[in-house]
């Protein structure tokens, strides 16, 4: 017979961190989550204290960012989760996975204008793929995982969940399980071909960079295919990081202040390879580098999943 002991709110939630494969989460330290950082200390996960929760959430989405894992974030009530929006904001722009936990008032105080009370499933809903709010201890793990498949299913982007106070503190009986689905789409050789044979046959083609979860060989195998059909390679705003900026096939970026031949040379290419982002206003230049929802180029766009 399996025995769970049972453990407060909090530390089921940092064994599924754990579960998950979290290494550093970055916070300010709040009173509302005690229990939180009462359950961190002593396991493997790193904990990094920010002066400001706006840096310790920019930090995060920096870590989601570079490993395609969802950076972590710990940020306490009222102001805390509201100077860390920003980084929300960034996350869901950049397609970043990320998860934002917010000390919550207590349970029983809610509705009743408690200190530095805030509906977050309300304020952060337009700027975040999912945010829910814990009632019960015994539901973290399955909030957690689903959050973590969330945050890098499909297009990835942030969450926010909100955990009140007292319920960090329950004693329940919940065993961390990891539920993230596998679902890498399968690749399609007649897709390849037509991508191939749509290269052979552009005279003024581009090769635009974005999006987020590259990974060094992502990053290795694109410059590889530049090579090899000698594209010029543009990267998209905040992604100058994509493609060396010596090599011979880098042709700039479309981001703030490009390069007015740049802009030109996209606007009039015969077929534009957009990989892994999608556009803004700033890369695209007030949407103007390329025509929305019927492009003048011949567009192959490959999507981040």
């Amino acid at each position: 017979m399996t025995v769970i002991l049972r453990k407060t709110g909090g530390q089921v939630l940092v064994d599924m961190l754990v579960v998950h494969g979290v290494r550093r989460a970055f916070c300010v330290p709040g009173e509302s989550y005690l229990a939180v950082l009462d359950a961190l200390y002593g396991t493997s996960i790193e904990l990094i204290t920010c002066r400001q929760e706006g840096g310790a959430a920019m930090m995060a989405e920096a870590q989601g960012k570079l490993t395609g894992s969802p950076g972590i974030c710990f940020v306490t009530r009222g102001p805390g989760a509201t100077n860390a929006s920003s980084g929300v904001h960034v996350a869901c722009q950049d397609s970043t996975p990320m998860i934002l936990f917010i000390g919550q008032v207590e349970r029983a105080f809610r509705g009743r204008e408690a200190w530095q009370e805030i509906d977050y499933t309300k304020f952060f809903a337009p700027i975040c793929k999912w945010v829910t709010e814990v009632d019960d201890a015994t539901q973290l793990p399955d909030v957690i995982a689903r959050a973590f498949h969330i945050a890098t299913s499909g297009r990835p982007g942030p969450v926010v969940i909100s955990l009140p106070e007292d319920m960090l503190t329950d004693q329940v009986a919940a065993p961390a399980v990891s539920f993230v689905a596998d679902d890498k789409p399968k690749l399609d050789m007649k897709m390849f071909e037509q991508v191939g044979t749509l290269l052979s046959a552009a005279k003024a083609p581009v090769l635009l960079l974005g999006g987020s979860t590259w990974s060094e060989e992502g990053r290795a195998a694109i410059t590889r295919f530049a090579e090899n059909w000698n594209l010029p390679v543009v990267v998209s705003f905040r992604r100058q990081h994509l493609f060396d900026h010596t090599h011979p096939n880098f042709a700039g970026h479309a981001g703030y202040g490009i390069d007015a031949p740049l802009g030109e040379r996209i606007k009039h290419a015969d077929l534009v390879m957009l990989v892994g982002g999608r556009f803004s206003e700033v890369p695209s230049q007030s949407y103007t580098l390329i025509d929305a929802p019927q492009p003048r180029q011949t567009l192959i766009h490959i999507h981040p999943d």
